[in-house]
């Protein structure tokens, strides 16, 4: 099948592993160019190195929660070439009870998981509009949905992805302009990797069976009872992001393998 996004302009954020690194390479295979992004030049530069086999990928490493820094990779990406897809997949979770969370830790939050996307996406909608062309994939998660009480901030800025990306595709109204949310379940990233281990360990359990058992107990409506692949939610991405899913807009797009209970 053909999807249409040879030689297209992809800029991936948070991309030098789990889902973006996986969507990244998606989008390479599909013959498009690809910007990856991530905070450390030396993870930057190791992906570029290793995808570089793949197709035409491009590196920078930015803070996307600072303006100037995300101000300092739209000059890049815009050296490179007119953006024809955006998909912010930046974010961050951590395992914490509610009450220990700090006014600091919510402002953080904020500005990793929400203002990034803001940012990028006040930079390439009214861009994309203007030409009449163009794909914009924000990634959120079941929990924007189905917020988890272990991580109450994530779940809040994960609704706010959601909202967010619904309210941009209403301004597409009419146009070949789309925008749309993915909400991605458990997926075995190197970060859920980490949150398995600090979930065990806030359970007081050890970590091998807390894993084997994590669907039975923790997530008993999945309909999968397995974590997603990263290259699973990046198939999804893609095909949002390709000319075959032109009249798939605003939606908020499950991968979570059923774990939310509703038709």
């Amino acid at each position: 099948m053909d999807l249409g996004l040879k030689n297209k302009k992809v800029l991936v954020t948070g991309s030098t592993a789990g889902i973006g690194k996986a969507a990244a390479r998606c989008f390479l295979e599909e013959g498009a160019t690809v910007i990856i992004n991530g905070r450390s030049e030396e993870n930057v530069q190791a992906v570029l190195k290793e995808l570089s086999e793949v197709g035409d990928v491009h590196g920078f490493a930015a803070d996307l929660s600072k303006t100037e820094e995300s101000q300092a990779l739209i000059q890049k990406v815009d050296d490179i070439g007119s953006l024809d897809v955006l998909v912010n997949n930046l974010g961050f979770f951590e395992v914490k009870s509610f009450e220990e969370v700090t006014d600091e830790e919510w402002l953080t939050y904020l500005q990793v998981n929400v203002l990034s996307t803001v940012r990028l996406c006040r930079r390439y909608l009214p861009e994309m509009l203007n030409r009449n062309s163009g794909r914009i994939i924000n990634l959120a998660s079941e929990a924007g949905i189905k917020p988890l009480p272990q991580m109450i901030p994530y779940s809040v800025t994960k609704t706010a992805l959601i909202s967010l990306s619904r309210g941009l595709a209403e301004r597409t109204k009419g146009t070949n302009v789309t925008v749309n949310s993915v909400l991605p379940g458990p997926t075995w990233t190197e970060g859920v990797a980490q949150y398995m281990e600090g979930a065990a360990q806030a359970e007081g359990q050890n970590l091998e069976p807390f894993i084997n058992n994590y669907f039975k107990v923790n997530e008993p409506t999945s309909l999968i009872q397995r974590y997603a692949t990263p290259e699973e939610v990046a198939s999804v991405i893609v095909f949002l992001a390709s000319k075959r899913a032109s009249a798939i807009n605003g939606t908020a797009q499950r991968v979570e393998g059923g774990i939310i209970r509703s038709i």
